[in-house]
């Protein structure tokens, strides 16, 4: 069977590299990859599978399904297809996208003899409003045993973590004044916001290391002779869990009603983007994937252990409601960070290509594996039953 899967790969080689291209030539911004979403989830339809567009009341996220229609394990590959402002598929979205309907294809052609189902997701906007974090809050991954996805960069790195992160918004309102001939009238919800982030900087004495909390003042008035009316505050809120996540809102929330209080204004807290849930690898399933890639040739010395994550990722979302990896697979040789013009053309070259159809073969693997082996599905599935979230 693992013959099947590789020969699949290589067979569709061609079809796969043109979908990668045409995605990755002709750019769309989240939740608006009408043409992206639309080439992948035809492709899966072309193969067998069941496909349904626009779940969770998401029109461009897709789920679909290749049932054996036997008893077996149920695995979930994620695909993502959203590029960034301006600059593209700079994060390699395109290979992505591609590389999760390649696995998911190859797995198709073994699960009738295997028995269970593969389902791949179409998930919109990874770079904005996590499309993950509504099909995860909506229960759509809830049956899955395994969810998979594998990330470009310049390095083969295993599946890590990512901190967990509120997006909040403050808005003061105060009471507009001539800021020279009466400013005892005013109300000034500037001063608001500057109590907010120095409130914010003491608090970080008192904060874990792993918090990281950032902001900006998007509105702060309009002219300097007027005390302003209106002001607003946006911060992320980061830790390595969920839970002290929502610790420290408290924490910046009260901040916020204290400054209130001090000013006079009156001040409103609201979500500004999606919350990410701290990505939890499943080990044994993280060791899975590295086996198939040291099996497909990868040297071992070159992969390596993954770091404690500071971004934040919409498949943290997902890792809290099933066993999941997001690991990382070699493109470059040269040190290109993502979101720039180097990795996204470095995403659309051969050697991006080529590691893309390596990643495809090593999720296809490693599913196979899980669909073969209880015992392995068994320790996937005891470790994650003790994850702290």
């Amino acid at each position: 069977m693992k013959q099947i899967l590789i020969d699949t790969l290589n067979d569709l080689r061609e079809q796969f590299y043109d979908i990668s291209t045409s995605i990755g030539e002709n750019p769309e911004l989240g939740h608006e990859e009408f043409k992206s979403s639309k080439l992948l989830a035809d492709t899966l339809s072309e193969h067998g599978f069941s496909v349904k567009m626009g779940i969770c009341d998401l029109p461009t996220a897709f789920e679909a399904v290749f049932d054996s229609g036997e008893q077996g394990p149920t695995i979930g590959i994620m695909s993502e297809y959203d590029a960034l402002p301006e600059i593209g598929h700079a994060c390699g979205h395109n290979l992505i996208g591609t590389m999760g309907i390649a696995a998911g294809i190859a797995i198709s052609k073994i699960i009738p003899e295997t028995g269970g189902k593969v389902v791949v997701y179409g998930t919109p906007a990874e770079e904005t409003k996590g499309g993950k974090v509504t099909m995860a809050q909506q229960g759509v991954f809830n049956h899955l045993d395994v969810a998979i996805m594998v990330h470009p960069l310049h390095s083969y790195v295993k599946s890590g973590s990512s901190l967990a992160m509120d997006a909040i918004q403050f808005e003061f309102f105060g009471k507009p004044a001539h800021a020279a001939a009466s400013p005892e009238k005013g109300i000034n919800a500037l001063d608001a916001v500057i109590h907010t982030f120095n409130g914010i900087n003491a608090l970080r004495q008192h904060v874990t290391s792993d918090t990281r909390i950032h902001g900006i003042i998007p509105e702060g008035g309009k002219a300097a002779n007027v005390v302003p009316d209106y002001a607003v505050a946006q911060f992320y809120v980061r830790a390595q869990t969920r839970s002290y996540v929502n610790e420290l809102v408290e924490k910046v929330k009260a901040i916020a009603e204290g400054a209130s209080l001090m000013t006079g204004a009156t001040m409103k807290m609201s979500n500004y983007e999606l919350s990410y849930d701290n990505m939890v690898t499943n080990d044994s399933l993280s060791d899975a994937f590295t086996s198939s890639l040291i099996e497909l040739g990868v040297p071992s010395s070159d992969i390596t252990e993954s770091r404690d994550g500071s971004g934040s990722l919409d498949m943290g979302n997902v890792s809290l409601v099933v066993p999941s990896i997001h690991p990382y697979i070699k493109i470059c040789d040269e040190l290109y960070s993502c979101h720039t013009v180097e990795f996204r053309d470095a995403a659309l070259s051969e050697q991006g290509k080529e590691a893309m159809m390596l990643g495809a073969k090593a999720m296809a693997l490693t599913a196979l594996n899980i669909l073969n082996d209880p015992e392995l599905l068994n320790k996937i599935k005891e470790e994650f039953s003790t994850i702290k979230k």
